[in-house]
């Protein structure tokens, strides 16, 4: 072995490159854990068109973050960060990265709500992705509701009740799932809808769909307040109208005269 040059240059080569990478991954050691580059900056944007933040305050990010950043520059955990952003409420997604020398860029996407879920006293709302998330807003959302984890599901039907209702220029305010998935609508005329469950035989979208071609020509007509559909039915539909049916009251009776007056009379 010791006679053959190639073996031994090859040997050579071989520590060589060994002791680079030592020297190598020292010098990045020490560079990653050195102080000498501290993180000083951490710079926030919206990935919104106008680039601001319509939901997300300054107190926020900074109850957030406070004593909860550790490192350099070079050993911040950028996943941990990306939590530490995505745990704050109206936060749907963070995206950060490294900026030489000193600073870290951080762009956010805010939820867009498209409406409340539950009561309102959970302070859950739904955003346009069909996704559930903490936060309250002053605004007159839609109101959904359903069995925990449906969200998206709920999300999707009501798009697809608001096209249907649509040429009725009516839109669904309130859209409600039951444990055994049967739906519930309540219209921005005040009027409640029972669509039942998809069946093989009848699906709902087929009886919103009679219903919207009915309605211009029947219920649209009517001069009283609609409140009740019930739409579980193969061929047509049952409707409550307030006060319709109810026996009539009797009319009042006059009240007596006074009994000064009636002592007057008989005087007379």
């Amino acid at each position: 072995m010791w006679d053959n040059p190639k073996v031994l240059n090859a040997s050579a080569n071989a520590l060589f490159a060994l002791s680079l990478l030592i020297v190598l991954w020292t010098g990045a050691r020490q560079l990653i854990e050195s102080t000498a580059y501290p993180l000083r900056t951490i710079r926030i944007y919206s990935v919104a068109a106008d680039g601001t933040l319509s939901h997300v305050t300054r107190n926020q990010v900074v109850t957030a973050l406070q004593g909860k950043l550790a490192g350099t520059f070079f050993s911040m955990d950028i996943d941990a960060v990306r939590g530490l952003f995505e745990s704050i409420p109206w936060v749907r997604r963070a995206e950060v990265r490294r900026m030489w020398p000193d600073r870290l860029e951080v762009r956010l996407e805010e939820h867009v709500p498209l409406a409340r879920w539950g009561q309102p006293e959970d302070g859950r709302l739904v955003n346009v992705n069909g996704e559930g998330f903490d936060g309250r807003i002053d605004s007159d959302l839609p109101l959904f509701a359903g069995p925990s984890g449906t969200e998206a599901e709920v999300a999707r039907r009501y798009a697809t009740f608001r096209e249907a209702l649509a040429p009725l220029q009516l839109e669904p305010r309130v859209v409600m799932m039951s444990p055994r998935y049967s739906w519930q609508l309540r219209l921005s005329n005040g009027l409640a809808m029972q669509l039942g469950r998809d069946s093989d035989k009848d699906r709902i979208a087929d009886r919103l769909a009679r219903f919207v071609s009915v309605y211009p020509m029947t219920l649209g007509q009517l001069a009283r307040k609609l409140d009740n559909v019930d739409l579980r039915y193969p061929n047509g539909f049952a409707l409550r109208v307030p006060g319709f049916g109810e026996p009539p009251r009797a009319p009042a009776r006059p009240a007596a005269p006074p009994a000064s007056t009636q002592k007057r009379r008989s005087q007379a």
